[in-house]
């Protein structure tokens, strides 16, 4: 199964998507509270996929798929998103995010985004 970093300012949401993630087989090898923070781990954990809230403090989401996308260009970004927000997850997607989810997560979801950015479906 796929490395996964979990990307959000909010501990619950990070528990939350490492359950439904563990529970599907994949290992989550990093979790992060901010971009910043992603940008770090990203470089030293390298997983195949990073599931990133858009909304955190200090460097945003699209801020850190930024810098991401800078040092690895082929790094796979699925971005998370409450309703309303659709021109952040425009903004994201045109920054080379692979695709997005919007909260509240539903595990099938979560799992078939992963399943189609790792090519699996």
């Amino acid at each position: 199964m796929a490395k996964i970093m979990v990307a959000d300012d909010a501990a619950f949401v990070r528990l939350t998507l490492r359950q439904i993630l563990e529970n599907a087989g994949h290992m989550v090898v990093a979790e992060a509270a901010d971009g910043d923070e992603a940008y770090e781990l990203y470089r030293e954990t390298k997983p195949d996929v990073i599931l990133m809230d858009i909304t955190m403090p200090e460097c945003t989401g699209i801020e850190g798929l930024k810098k991401i996308r800078q040092f690895d260009p082929e790094a796979k970004c699925i971005i998370c998103s409450a309703m309303g927000q659709q021109t952040l997850v425009v903004e994201a997607m045109q920054c080379g995010a692979r695709d997005f989810i919007v909260k509240p997560f539903r595990p099938e979801r979560v799992l078939e985004s992963i399943s189609v950015v790792l090519g699996k479906k």
